[in-house]
């Protein structure tokens, strides 16, 4: 499928799924990728994500993962574990987690 399709029918379901309603005048060009990645992997199904890796790679939605939603702690955390371990192949999820939000914080504050 092609990638602006992928990306418009990933918005739709998004905004379908009330995701972006505190936000005024929302529509696909104005949305990030960084928060398209972020709202699908804690809003949509794993069909849904699994286009979201053919849209993006594995390094983009990691490093989007990684930077916003690991520093989320225990507000994401049992999602998280799954996400490190379903689609990043993370043996230790919890250990993992741990470390990347105390770097992740320790980055926010130097």
């Amino acid at each position: 499928m092609e990638k602006a399709l992928l990306k418009h029918n990933l918005f739709e379901q998004l905004k379908a799924a009330n995701c972006f309603w505190s936000y005024a005048d929302v529509d696909e060009n104005t949305v990030s990728d960084d928060m398209l990645i972020e709202k699908t992997l804690i809003h949509l199904d794993l069909p849904d994500i699994k286009a979201l890796f053919d849209l993006y790679g594995t390094k983009r939605i990691k490093e989007v993962w990684l930077h916003q939603m690991v520093p989320q702690g225990d507000y994401l955390y049992s999602l998280n574990r799954f996400i490190a371990w379903y689609y990043f192949g993370i043996k230790q999820p919890r250990t993992y987690l741990k470390q990347q939000e105390s770097r992740q914080l320790h980055k926010r504050i130097v």
